[in-house]
């Protein structure tokens, strides 16, 4: 019997730590200056993003076979983000309900993209089809509820508390699987990550939420305990599905546009699964 060749599997290299420093202020210092002083800024830093991971996941899909209609994709992800927060934020003067925006731009995209791969011919249709709708339903449906986050009153401020439940969810999760983990949670995907330490994610990520949303939202303290834990628990099935997708690829990093840091899908694994969760609970928060 022939043995089978084992599967090369495509590493990326070591990290430059002056360079993921330099990075990562820097984005730190843009998002919140436009948090804080210009929320357009902060859409567009975010379409740019979004638009680069959607660039990443088309080209590990290609790694597999699987090729997305590229061109409508990134398109469509600049519309359905920055027209739904447009939408929003202008819906008091125009009285256009910014749902219809995000739906109309999101059927767009997916026609778009279905008949952009019509010339290609029947052969690995439903595959790169499939690609696609992946990636839009991935990427730009999902992260658009950043972009409806701010849009809300104090939207800066709700925004900036998601993110800081993602670090501290990050945070916990590291210090506590690090010290007391000992019975792995997701040995498939993610062999370090453990029981203790997705209990560390939660606890951390709900003191991080009570306290930034009683003293800085003026919210009752337990909306900020709920979005600590649905920050948590969103916010690390996110990390563990872009795991699946590049296991499945065979890569290391989604891309190198970030030095130090990898790609930009990276580090915005986790927001984006968070988002439409965080959402929800500022929503129904703001009707009670």
């Amino acid at each position: 019997m022939t043995a089978t060749a084992p599967v090369t599997r495509r590493r990326g290299p070591g990290r430059n730590l002056p360079a993921a420093i330099a990075v990562g202020l820097g984005l730190i210092a843009i998002i919140v200056a436009t948090l804080v002083l210009w929320h357009p800024g902060f859409i567009l830093l975010l379409v740019v993003m979004t638009a680069l991971g959607a660039v990443e996941v088309h080209d590990a899909l290609a790694r597999i076979g699987m090729t997305s209609a590229r061109v409508p994709v990134v398109v469509g992800t600049a519309v359905i983000i920055g027209g739904s927060y447009a939408a929003a934020v202008l819906q008091p003067v125009t009285n256009i309900p910014w749902h219809l925006v995000l739906l109309g731009s999101l059927g767009a995209t997916v026609m778009l993209a279905l008949i952009w791969r019509m010339p290609g011919g029947a052969e690995g249709y439903v595959r790169d089809a499939s690609a696609s709708l992946f990636i839009i339903s991935y990427i730009p449906l999902l992260g658009s509820f950043v972009g409806l986050i701010l849009a809300m009153p104090s939207g800066g401020m709700k925004v900036a508390a998601t993110a800081l439940c993602i670090a501290g969810s990050d945070t916990g999760g590291y210090i506590v699987g690090a010290t007391l983990g000992k019975h792995p949670m997701a040995p498939k995907i993610s062999p370090k990550k453990t029981w203790e330490g997705l209990a560390g994610s939660f606890g951390l990520a709900a003191l991080v939420g009570t306290l930034w949303t009683a003293f800085l939202l003026a919210e009752p303290w337990w909306v900020g305990t709920v979005l600590g834990i649905m920050v948590a628990g969103f916010g690390t099935a996110g990390d563990l599905i872009e795991s699946l997708v590049k296991r499945d690829v065979g890569i290391k990093d989604m891309s190198s546009f970030l030095p130090g840091h990898g790609g930009v899908m990276d580090r915005m694994d986790s927001m984006l699964l968070a988002a439409p969760a965080a959402w929800l609970v500022f929503t129904l928060a703001a009707r009670l």
